[in-house]
């Protein structure tokens, strides 16, 4: 067996491998005895059909059964010998059944790129904030008058913040019509950010029956892929505005509530025990992210091509997946893949470096996934969807379903113990730090004078 091993990237290797026709030639004879033992051709008895009859009609078939049997036999032994770590499975080219009677094929692969851990222990990062504070529960009392409030028909007065409008409305790029941009009869909060909040300032002083034309520009990293980067015109119809007639927030507002209430201050202790937990889950995942960037920050090195392709074909996945959910397309949305590849890169590139930096420390911390683990997962994930947990085990017995779980219970496992380590700010520190190092830079002969924004 012949292995000659090219360096084509930082951390891709393409094995050329040729098997001996000692290698091959018996399992080609194996697989051709195998078909003519219960061959059937017209003027030959079944089992008596020649070799050269059978390889004239199964040639392709044969050698492409017995071509994926050869790769599966030398591969994995030709990659511990080489002493190759790859990352993905392999990329196959070129299967060639050689006249010499020998076999040939190229086996492309990404290696685990080798780095030194930094300090991953006692890392600095800002706790969120999570008091519930007076204006927390005010929002929320509010949110709650407004969805509760009947609405009553407007005819007097221009459209303002809050009421309820209902609106045509169509958009055009470079004067054409976009397909997907347009709706009727949809009922907008004014001000509630459903839309964009761009678009719902602009309806603030039309009327009822009012029709107007508003120029939007949106920015490049505008979440709607649609509008992204777009200078869009729109035309407006005003249909209908409502307002609503908000009751006062007092003991009898919670009675309607919560029938279980008897006065405002336990509508307002439920309230802060809910918006408590919200914040709390909320820093849990900042404090991830925040920890994930100082990782990020202090290992840089080469991640594997195709791995970080992989990562961006499931993130292009998920765009047309959420585009689809609206019956649109990547076409449609004026997107293709080209572009939604490049944009996507960077995000991909990190979350790739990053996943191998969480791997490297679990490896010389010893973190592993025990069935424990994933017993309390499962249990989780059966609560959250009112199902058994050994019903939720049962669809997780496919390998190819088990294994992207395995992965984030593990990951969540290593965060949790960089967490511990970790040394915690708190909000109120952080940002007298913050100060203290923008008064630090400051020039002490500076202009105090107003400055460009």
């Amino acid at each position: 067996m012949d292995v000659k091993v090219e360096q084509t990237g930082a951390l891709t290797r393409k094995l050329h491998i040729t098997l001996e026709p000692e290698m091959v030639t018996p399992v080609l004879d194996k697989e051709y005895r195998k078909i003519q033992k219960d061959a059937k051709f017209k003027g030959f008895r079944k089992g008596k059909v020649p070799r050269s009859v059978i390889e004239k009609s199964y040639r392709e078939q044969v050698q492409a059964d017995v071509a994926e049997k050869l790769v599966q036999d030398t591969y994995f032994d030709i990659v511990e010998k080489e002493d190759l770590d790859p990352v993905v499975h392999p990329q196959l080219e070129d299967p060639v059944f050689n006249e010499d009677g020998s076999f040939s094929y190229v086996a492309v692969i990404d290696v685990r790129p080798v780095f030194e851990l930094g300090e991953y222990t006692g890392l600095e990062v800002e706790r969120s904030d999570t008091t519930v504070t007076e204006s927390d529960i005010e929002f929320e009392l509010k949110r709650i008058q407004r969805e509760l409030a009947p609405l009553r028909t407007v005819d007097d007065r221009p459209v303002a913040k809050r009421d309820l409008v209902v609106i045509d409305y169509q958009g055009y790029y470079k004067g054409n019509p976009m397909k997907h941009v347009r709706n009727n009869d949809v009922t907008v909060d004014v001000g509630a950010g459903m839309l964009d909040k761009d678009f719902e300032e602009k309806l603030i002083g039309m009327t009822k029956s009012q029709q107007a034309e508003h120029e939007i520009e949106y920015p490049e990293k505008h979440p709607n892929p649609i509008l992204a980067g777009k200078r869009v015109q729109f035309q407006v119809v005003v249909k209908d505005v409502k307002e609503r007639a908000l009751a006062e927030i007092d003991d009898e507002f919670a009675k309607d509530v919560n029938e279980n209430f008897t006065s405002l201050e336990m509508l307002k202790e439920e309230i802060r025990g809910k918006v408590e937990v919200d914040k709390k889950s909320t820093a849990e995942g900042e404090l991830n992210d925040r920890i994930m960037n100082k990782l990020l920050e202090r290992h840089d090195f080469e991640v594997p091509e195709r791995l970080v392709r992989y990562e961006i074909q499931e993130m292009i996945k998920n765009t047309e997946e959420q585009l689809e959910k609206n019956n649109m397309s990547l076409e449609s949305a004026g997107l293709n893949k080209e572009e939604l590849a490049k944009q996507n890169e960077p995000v991909a590139q990190r979350r790739v470096r990053g996943d191998f930096i969480l791997k490297k420390i679990a490896e010389v911390e010893e973190i592993k996934v025990t069935d424990e683990d994933l017993d309390q997962t499962f249990a989780k994930i059966g609560t959250r969807y009112n199902m058994e947990a050994q019903q939720v085990k049962s669809y997780f017995q496919n390998r190819d379903d088990l294994l992207p779980l395995m992965n984030e219970v593990l990951n969540d496992k290593i965060l949790t113990f960089l967490k511990q380590s970790a040394v915690l700010i708190e909000p109120a520190e952080a940002a007298a730090e913050g100060e203290e190092q923008e008064t630090e830079s400051q020039p002490a002969n500076a202009d105090s004078g107003d400055t460009p924004a």
